[in-house]
């Protein structure tokens, strides 16, 4: 319901992402949301029927972000090391968590994470694919796709540790990896 487009409905969504990094998705409610974006709380639900529809566009919206700014890391003359920065940026890490809170509550959110997931790591084992020759990677000993596993964990691991305060290890990890990226693909 309600134009994709429609700018109260852009407000909603950025209304109901701020109070989810503020105070966590708990706090997310038709109420709450339209309060802070300065709307009548029926609109939430002329634009959404439900709550899930309002987190399910709010997560696509950035799914969506995300698909698109790994696509450009991956087409990037450095693929890994652009990869490593954008599985790294701390500003993603506390949405994160709180899409992945919620979706230990509503199995719609877990589902579409799950695909959204899976989107981005076939782009990531076509890339490692691509690039295997490239960079003398055996991938029978090294699959595309557990080089996929290992690189993205390890970023948004130490990225979700560091958005709670936890480092240790986060200098030896880093250092590691940087070794491999500057032996792949020198200094940035």
């Amino acid at each position: 319901m309600g134009a994709p487009d429609a700018k109260n409905r852009a407000l909603l969504l950025d209304a109901a992402e701020a109070l989810m990094l503020e105070e966590g998705y708990a706090a997310v409610t038709s109420r709450r949301v339209a309060a802070r974006a300065g709307l009548k709380p029926q609109l939430v639900h002329y634009y959404f029927r439900t709550m899930d529809d309002l987190f399910l566009a709010a997560f696509r919206r950035r799914a969506e972000e995300g698909v698109e700014r790994q696509a450009e890391a991956l087409a990037s003359p450095q693929p890994l090391r652009a990869l490593w920065e954008f599985s790294t940026d701390p500003s993603i890490g506390a949405l994160t968590m709180e899409y992945s809170a919620l979706a230990n509550h509503r199995k719609v959110m877990r589902d579409e994470i799950a695909r959204y997931a899976e989107r981005l790591q076939a782009m990531q084992n076509e890339a490692f694919e691509r690039l295997a020759g490239r960079y003398g990677i055996d991938l029978e000993e090294f699959p595309a796709a557990f080089l996929g596993v290992l690189m993205t964990s390890l970023s948004r691991m130490t990225a979700l540790e560091k958005n709670l305060g936890v480092t240790l290890g986060h200098a030896e990890t880093t250092a590691v990896v940087e070794r491999y990226l500057s032996r792949f693909e020198s200094n940035p």
